[in-house]
């Protein structure tokens, strides 16, 4: 499990992407507070970050013409099979979203990218 630099997402391609998605859905709902190495930054910040990454992620699928579920656009909203928040409070939009996404986990990320035989064309 791994959220991509917010950078990279424009480039992804489908697999990743659509592969994204699903992970920050898991996140969001019953995965929250889990344990796991990749992501355990994400959860020392606000879950209205994880919403706000997973715009990016749903923006990006809805340009490629992919139509995810509407409700993801509503920060309280979780998944099928866990409630909703009664309450999450907004917090500013940084850039970067999460601030451990910097320089050296875009590196990293694209290191794990090219492992896979995949190279993106970044400015």
């Amino acid at each position: 499990m791994r959220l991509w630099h917010q950078d990279l997402i424009q480039q992804l391609p489908r697999q990743q992407l659509l592969g994204q998605h699903r992970e920050i859905a898991a996140l969001r709902g019953n995965g929250w507070g889990r344990k796991h190495a990749t992501v355990n930054y994400v959860f020392a910040h606000s879950p209205y970050k994880l919403f706000q990454f997973h715009c990016i992620v749903l923006r990006e699928m809805e340009k490629r013409g992919y139509h995810p579920d509407q409700k993801w656009y509503d920060p309280l909203y979780r998944g099928q099979h866990c409630p909703a928040y009664k309450q999450l409070n907004p917090v500013a939009l940084t850039t970067p979203i999460y601030p451990e996404h910097d320089q050296r986990y875009k590196h990293v990320c694209l290191t794990n990218l090219q492992n896979k035989g995949i190279f993106l064309n970044l400015p």
